[in-house]
């Protein structure tokens, strides 16, 4: 199917690209990431702290997934609340096609931290029964599509073109990193502290990271709030 598919796709959309793409000097300015100025180089490690603390909590939830169903009690819905995380994160893709234009990159990552942040707080609370598990799935599936979506788009609103490819570089290797950590140290939670402990630390660290993106979000505040009082 990949190549049946999705190859010839590829190649249609280069061929239109190569046939219709203006030269780099002739295109407008993007008002995103060419009128708006870079924010200040300490806003980025708070970011990718953000965004590895979000890979932390997806990672340590997903991979352990099926044995956190049944741990929880979960039984037989077990098997369908993983069903639900797939069209959830499609669903969010979607409505941010849809909606997302309309709102800043840092809301949106706002928003993203704030659905898995519930979403755990669904499992920890809601389980086993039904509706606290499909809230679960759905929520963690919301943010989980959204967080993918923002990690490429929040360094480009902020730092605009200058340096993007190193920096989403930066990004990756420490969503990489602490992906890589969590489904360890996830089972040695699970182990020392309980079920709902090692839910509980996912959920501090979902906090943690809601919190990197409202710095963010209160210094752009802050920008708009002096540039508003500043003499025209």
């Amino acid at each position: 199917m990949n190549l049946a598919l999705c190859l010839p796709v590829h190649l249609w959309v280069a061929s239109l690209s190569r046939r219709r793409g203006a030269p780099p000097s002739s295109r407008s300015p993007d008002p995103v990431t060419d009128a708006r100025p870079a924010a200040p180089i300490a806003i980025f490690p708070v970011m990718l702290a953000g965004f590895a603390l979000e890979g932390f909590v997806l990672s340590a939830i997903l991979v352990h997934m099926v044995p956190l169903m049944g741990a929880v009690g979960a039984g037989s819905l077990g098997m369908l609340v993983p069903t639900l995380f797939g069209p959830s994160q499609v669903a969010s893709r979607l409505l941010n096609l849809i909606f997302g234009g309309r709102l800043s990159q840092t809301l949106l990552a706002l928003i993203s931290a704030g659905l898995l942040t519930f979403g755990a707080l669904a499992l920890l609370a809601g389980a086993p029964s039904a509706p606290g598990l499909v809230a679960f799935a759905i929520l963690f599936g919301l943010g989980s599509g959204l967080a993918s979506i923002v990690g490429g788009t929040l360094p480009l609103e902020l730092f605009g073109r200058a340096g993007y490819g190193a920096r989403l570089g930066w990004i990756t290797a420490a969503r990489q990193v602490s992906a890589a950590l969590a489904p360890f140290l996830f089972a040695v939670m699970m182990a020392r502290l309980s079920i709902k402990g090692a839910i509980a630390g996912t959920i501090a660290t979902a906090v943690a990271s809601l919190l990197c993106f409202g710095s963010i979000a209160f210094w752009q505040l802050r920008q708009k709030a002096a540039a508003a009082a500043a003499p025209a």
